[in-house]
Formats: C-alpha cells, structure tokens, sequence
C-alpha cells in the first residue's frame, strides 16, 4: 500500500455463501487501484484503495454486485451484527415452517393416514413453507440471476422450487384428469422434499448465524472491557465526565470495583488491578505510584489516582481490538484456495445436475427417479461448510489469543507457525526483566541488613544513577524509611556519599573506594554488581544490584525445548553475562549469541535462515525491530516499545515469556482446525455429490446432511475457545 492509499472497512449483507463473498471480493478488485478482502464469516470487507476511489464507489460495486454494503469506523467490532444475521425474522419463519411440515411429512410416509384429498391439504401446507418460510433463499437466488451469477440460494432455490412445482402439477393434472377426484392417483408428489429442505436450511442458518456470533464473544468480552465514564479531579474537586472526553494529562479517580478509564500512571495511593481479561494473568497486580496501569483493568481494593497518558484508539486496549478485528479480516493463503473453489463451485454443480437427469434417462431410468437424483445433488452441494472452513476458526483463534494476551496479527502467521524450530530470544527485556533491581543485601557481622540497605536507599535517593533508583526502591518496596540527606557528594565513577541523620554514609563499588566505574561488568561470579555501604569507616555491608531474569522464563525455555524448538539467547551483552543468564534459564551455552551490535541482529537472524532454520525471533526494544520483521515470526512483547510491537507479526501483551510457547501451541491449533474444517468441507462435497447422483441420497437427508455440514465446521471451530 503507497504512502497516498486509504483504508475502509466495509460492513456487508446479503451474503449467504463463499460464492457470494467471492462475487463481492471480485466486484471491489475490479475498480483501478483497489485491494479488498472479503471475510464471509464476518461479513466485512476490508478495502485498500487509491485516493481515486471514494467510499461512495466501493459501496456501489458492492450493491452492483447485488448485495449491500456500509461503510463503518476503524476499529469497530466485527461482530456489532446481531446474531440472526441473515434476517430479524429468521426465526418466526423456521418455527412456522416446522410446525407446518411436521403433517406434510408425517402423512407422506404414512400411507394409513392418507385421507380423501390429502394431496391439495399438502400442497396448501406446503405452499407458504417454500415461499415465505424460504423467501430468502428465492429472494438471493434472483438477485444473483439478474447479476448473471449463480450462489448456494441458486442451488437450494431450483431445488425446492423443483420438488413443490413438479407436485403442484402432478397434483393439478390428475385432478383433471378424473374430474377433480384423486381416484386412481399414482403420480409420486415431492412436497415432503420441498417442506423439509426448507426447514432444515432455515435450521441450518439459524443455528450457523448462533454459532458465528459465539466464535466472535471473545473479541466482543474484549471490546467491551472500557470504562464508558470516568471521575476526573478539576481544581481538586471529582467531576464525572465520559471517557471519550479525557485528555492526556488529565487526573481521574479509580475506586474499588471500578475499571481505569484509560492508560495511565498512578500519582497517588495502592491498589491490585485485575487485568486478567486483557493480558491472560490470574494474579491481580500490585501498583504504587508511578506505576503503569493499562485503561480496562479493575481496580480490586484501593482507591487510587491515575494521570493519563493514552486516551482514545492510543490506548492498549483499542490497539489490541483493532489488532485483533485486523487479523480476523485478513485471509490464510489456505482460505484463498477455498475461495477459488467456492467461486466456480455451483455452476460445475448446476451441470452436474443436469447431467444427472441426462444420464438417469438415457440409461432407462424412471423420470421421478432422474428428478429426485438430480434435486438431490443441487441441496446436497451447496458450499457453506467450504466458506467457512478457515474464518470461523480464524475467528476463534484469534479472539481466544486475544484473551490471553496473545494478538496474531496476520492471519498467513498461522500457515508459518508449523515449520518453527528455532526461537532467537533477545536477553534484556525479553528473558530478563530489562530494569535494574536489588538481588541481595548482605550485613557484615553484627549489622542489620534492613539497616544497610536504609542508609544505602538515604544517600542513593539524591542520585539519578541506575543502581540509585534500584537501591531506593528496594527500600521502598519493603517500606523502610528513606531518611533525608545532607552534605550530598557524587564522584563519578566512584560511587556517593551523604550524610544521614548525623552519620556519614559511603556507597561505592566493592573491592575499591575510588577508581571504578560503576556500570563495568561483574566479579565472576554471581552475576550483576555489587556495592559496599560504608559508615563510621567501616564497611557495614554488601548490595548486589543486576538484572534478574523473570520468574518464568526458565518454565518457558522448558515448554520450548519439551515442544522440540531449539532456543537461543541473543545478547548486546558479555559472553559471560549472556552465559550465565543462559545457565539461569536452561539454554545451552552453545546456542548462545553475545556481543551483538544492535545493528547486527538482523544479520544473525538471516544467518540462520540462510543455514536452512525457521526462526522465531522474540523481543521487546526498538534494537530488536529489524530482527523481529527478518525473521519468519516475529513476536514482540507488549511491554515492550511501539517500533518492535509494529515489526512483530505476533505481539505478547504480557511481559511473560511464557506466553512463547502459548502463542505457538494456539497458532499450530488454530492452523490445524482449519485443516480438519476444509478436509471434512471437501470431503463432504466429493462424497455427497455421487451418492446423490446415483440416487443414493434422499433429497430430505441431502438437505439436512447440507445443513449439518456447515454447523458442524463452525462447532469444530468453537473448540479452540477452551485452549488453554
């Protein structure tokens, strides 16, 4: 797409079928300069057009190709449709069309309760059915006539409309024949088959258009996660106001129970924020002040002030619905196979009907046994279940990830995830958590460590070194006093010193009191680096201040290797630093990379391909955005900077790595229920099309087994809502 191209959603109805939504996709790609994708199970098109083409143009190629478009925002939800997305009253025509075919069926096949007169009872029953309770059938199936064009509804339209003319004249001849009698009537009568077809598509829809509003919930729950209002502070007083009315910067109250308004940093007070149907994680997270906080999470206990920062499509949670509503929009290279198929489908099938009839004759076939085989063939062949085989499941998928902090971004993703067997790990930020925090406090003999670490947080608080902000948040965090200091001294490359509460107290590098920079590399050892706290000349104890690696990246690496993917540490860092995070994590030395230029990593990740692996690269850093969009998945944390959240093709809304191997396992499931989905969509159509050919196939099983067919392929979808 050029830097002058526009995008429109478009939202579409009229589509009862592939065909339709290939009819579509073809009617927008004719126009000059138009890219669309049409997504039948969500009845959207997603449009990229030249600034030649206006919206007004693409809403009338869809209506020229006989349907009916509109053009909705950026960002809204594919699935503001209602659920009978076929019609408002679906349902009252499937519940009077059963209740009038109950009789009609009962007393074709009983030939006990077959009454004088019971052919025009019938076909007085029968009649509505077929043409109010299928009018949306007849109604599409014309529409794409006057087009020149052929869909599913032409199929279930010819033979429904088959059944009940060829009875209605068997019935009419032969009562003039004998004089308005039925004496003697052996003519057979397909008002049963007109009846049932009818109400078991009617089922079929209505069940079909259930079962694709359940497979979008998981993207609605996450959507419908915002706040609508917010309570912000003017001149000190709370004003409630809507969300849609906040400003960056503006200070808004969040009281328990109540969900934050919008990304933001808390100013004042603590809380734990429930942010499970947004990141995937049980465990509410603790906040202070100057803590992140993302808009949509709910405040669990305190009352807290936030400032925002992010308001509107800005924030995490509309950039993830959009993500998400992206992806369900976008098509697998394996749907487009279908697309194809599904494009030419009826009118082979409309032949093959034909030839059915043609055939059953010219062998010296009953003419009643040529017209059931071939009205069985049109019912049975209809191409439902083929169209969607691949976006229900995308649908699905994609909606479950988002529920578990895991945004695909491209459907095609799906299609690579397969052939992974190397995942490039970047250290900082991705296996590590990137901040420098306390690891250990040592007191010398007869010192109090609380003590140390104290006095040490008292004279660091007047420092902006990185190891300063770690040491008085360590002693914040276990809620020591943070003592004033006086007489503050920085020596570069040295360390500090202060005096506090009378007492003079030194901060420097273990091992030396001038001369050594404070961010060189480590002694061997533990990694990270350690510095003496010193008073009354003498050093009364140790603080070790490193990068630690997180909780689960080792339960990650684990998952990983069990999966039979070969990790490997990436690392701007020190042999021996990346070594012994390596150690830490369970990464073999030898699939260790150090030392690379944030230039470099790009490189290492075509080095790999080019040796013949499929990569995986994870990473949270605008250094690790060229690698992320190398590599044949990129995955970014969502903790991490916008550039690298961009480049990734799979973005890890949680800073958890265990997410990793989620992400993987979801995307291989997803793949895989497309391919059971289109195996058994095809393998119903090549099977089901001889038997009714043949006359194996009643045309009231071909109906229900078409039926079927396409509710089936959507409850195999539905599965991958309980990945876990």
């Amino acid at each position: 797409m050029t830097a002058t191209s526009l995008v429109t959603d478009l939202r579409l109805s009229g589509m009862t079928c592939a065909s339709c939504a290939a009819r579509v996709e073809r009617g927008l790609n004719d126009l000059e300069g138009v890219r669309a994708s049409v997504n039948f199970a969500v009845e959207r098109a997603h449009v990229e057009h030249s600034e030649r083409v206006s919206e007004a143009d693409l809403v009338r190629a869809v209506e020229q190709a006989g349907y009916q478009a509109a053009v909705i925002g950026r960002g809204a939800a594919v699935e503001d449709a209602g659920p009978d997305a076929t019609g408002p009253d679906l349902r009252p025509r499937l519940l009077v069309s059963a209740v009038l075919a109950l009789p009609v069926v009962l007393v074709s096949m009983i030939p006990a309760w077959q009454f004088p007169g019971w052919q025009w009872v019938l076909l007085a029953l029968t009649t509505p059915i077929v043409f109010w309770g299928g009018y949306s059938f007849h109604r599409a199936a014309a529409q794409a006539a006057r087009h020149r064009s052929s869909t599913m509804d032409t199929l279930v339209s010819l033979g429904t409309l088959a059944a009940y003319l060829w009875s209605l004249y068997a019935v009419v001849s032969v009562a003039g024949h004998t004089g308005g009698g039925f004496s003697g009537f052996h003519e057979h009568l397909y008002f049963e088959v007109a009846a049932v077809v009818t109400v078991f598509l009617l089922l079929g829809r209505h069940a079909e258009a259930k079962a694709k509003r359940s497979a979008g919930s998981a993207l609605r729950e996450l959507l419908s996660l915002g706040a609508k209002d917010a309570t912000v502070l003017r001149d000190g007083a709370p004003v409630q106001i809507p969300v849609a009315e906040l400003t960056v910067g503006d200070v808004f109250v969040v009281r328990p129970g109540e969900r934050v308004a919008t990304d933001g940093v808390v100013v004042e007070g603590a809380s734990a924020l429930d942010t499970a149907a947004m990141t995937g994680e049980s465990v509410p997270v603790d906040v202070r002040p100057g803590a992140a906080v993302l808009g949509g999470a709910v405040n669990t206990y305190g009352r807290v002030q936030v400032r925002a920062t992010r308001v509107g499509a800005d924030t995490q949670l509309a950039r993830m619905g959009q993500l998400v509503t992206e992806a369900q929009n976008g098509k697998a290279s394996i749907q487009r196979l279908a697309d194809r198929i599904s494009a030419v489908f009826v009118p082979v099938v409309l032949v093959i009907a034909a030839l059915t009839v043609l055939g059953w004759l010219l062998l010296g076939g009953a003419v009643s046994a040529a017209f059931t085989a071939a009205v069985a063939v049109l019912i049975v062949a209809c191409p439902c279940a083929l169209g969607l085989a691949t976006p229900t499941a995308i649908l699905v998928g994609t909606g479950r990830g988002a529920q578990l902090g895991i945004l695909i971004k491209n459907p095609q993703v799906l299609e690579t995830v397969t052939g992974i067997d190397t995942v490039v790990l970047d250290k900082t930020g991705t296996v590590t958590t990137g901040a420098m925090s306390v690891a250990e406090v040592q007191a010398h003999s007869g010192e109090q460590r609380d003590e140390v670490l104290a006095r040490a947080a008292a004279v660091e608080a007047a420092s902006e070194h990185p190891l300063a902000a770690a040491i008085v948040a360590a002693a914040r965090q276990r809620d020591l006093t943070v003592a004033p200091v006086t007489d503050f001294v920085n020596e570069p490359g040295v360390g500090v010193a202060g005096t506090v509460a009378g007492v003079r107290v030194r901060v420097s590098r273990a091992g030396t009191l001038a001369g050594v920079d404070l961010l060189g590399s480590p002694q061997p050892g533990a990694p990270g680096t350690e510095v003496e706290v010193a008073w009354d000349g003498r050093v009364r104890g140790t603080i070790r201040v490193a990068d630690t690696v997180k909780p689960s990246s080792a339960q990650a690496i684990a998952e990983l290797t069990a999966m039979g993917l070969t990790p490997m540490l990436l690392s701007g860092d020190s042999a021996a630093v990346s070594e012994r995070v390596a150690d830490e994590v369970g990464i073999d030395r030898s699939n260790v990379i150090a030392g690379v230029l944030p230039t470099g990593k790009a490189e290492v990740i075509a080095a790999l391909r080019a040796e013949g692996k499929r990569v995986a690269m994870v990473g949270d850093g605008v250094n690790d955005s060229v690698a992320l969009a190398t590599a044949d998945i990129g995955m970014a944390m969502g903790t991490g900077t916008d550039a690298a959240i961009e480049a990734g093709d799979i973005t890890l809304v949680r800073g958890d790595l265990r997410t990793v191997p989620r992400a993987l396992r979801l995307s291989a499931r997803t793949l895989r229920t497309i391919r059971v989905n289109l195996f058994w969509a095809f393998f119903y159509n090549a099977a089901a099309i001889p038997l009714a050919a043949v006359g194996l196939l009643n045309p009231m099983i071909a109906g229900a087994a078409m039926a079927a067919s396409s509710v089936l392929v959507v409850a195999n979808s539905l599965r991958l809502r309980a990945f876990r």
